[in-house]
């Protein structure tokens, strides 16, 4: 049984959270399973959209399924939460992926 298994297993038993749709994310994202990723991921920030992590993430994800809109928008809301928040890192690493989303000026 893998990880996501597991997970998965979490998540069919109930077990539904913010960390475990992040960990879902995640797994599915190092998977290269880009839809299943940000399924999990909209999920997360949708059962807390405070979520940091999984703002940078579904970014990411958005960005390697070539969503261009939506990783805009997804490092968006992760940049305004990660000031809000004071995690200046996170703010900093989603401001670089933003940028290079962005068609120079």
């Amino acid at each position: 049984m893998t990880i996501i298994d597991r997970f998965e297993a979490m998540l069919a038993a109930g077990r539904d959270n913010p960390l475990l749709r992040f960990s879902l994310g995640s797994e599915y994202l190092k998977n290269n399973e880009l839809v299943l990723a940000a399924e999990h991921l909209r999920a997360a920030v949708a059962q807390d959209a405070n979520y940091t992590a999984a703002w940078k993430l579904l970014g990411k994800s958005l960005a390697q399924s070539d969503d261009q809109a939506g990783a805009i928008e997804a490092f968006g809301r992760g940049i305004a939460v990660a000031e809000q928040r004071g995690d200046k890192q996170a703010a900093k690493e989603m401001r670089i992926f933003l940028r290079r989303l962005q068609p120079p000026d």
